[in-house]
């Protein structure tokens, strides 16, 4: 019996400029990357709260293949909620990561190894 399996793009969110100033505390180039459910802050190591805030509710969706047509697939650009501020971030779709059920489950009857702890084979949440 083979596993159930999902796939999850990993992604890139970096801040690109605009001819508005910037106001917070992000400057073109800055990003960071999504894999799996973890969060890689770039080489400063700190991303802005408020930003971060807006964009972490169209990560999951992201990472997920969706509808060619379906908005999620094609927007990628989304604007910094400050009005105020000239910022964006482009949510790129780097390379695609494989998962089981298994591994990412919660569920006690269901539960394997988690993907994160494979090294040590510990099966507890």
């Amino acid at each position: 019996m083979t596993e159930a399996t999902f796939w999850l793009y990993d992604l890139k969110i970096e801040v690109i400029a605009t001819d508005k100033p910037m106001v917070c505390n992000h400057q073109a180039g800055d990003y960071f990357l999504v894999e799996g459910e973890n969060i890689i802050f770039g080489p400063n190591g700190s991303f802005p709260l408020y930003p971060l805030a807006a964009l972490l509710p169209l990560l999951p969706a992201k990472q997920r293949d969706t509808d060619a047509s379906d908005w999620i697939s094609t927007d990628a650009v989304i604007a910094c909620p400050d009005p105020h501020c000239g910022g964006q971030f482009l949510i790129s779709r780097t390379t695609k990561r494989q998962f089981t059920h298994a591994e990412t489950t919660g569920l006690p009857d269901q539960r394997g190894v988690p993907y994160w702890d494979k090294s040590t084979g510990n099966t507890s949440p």
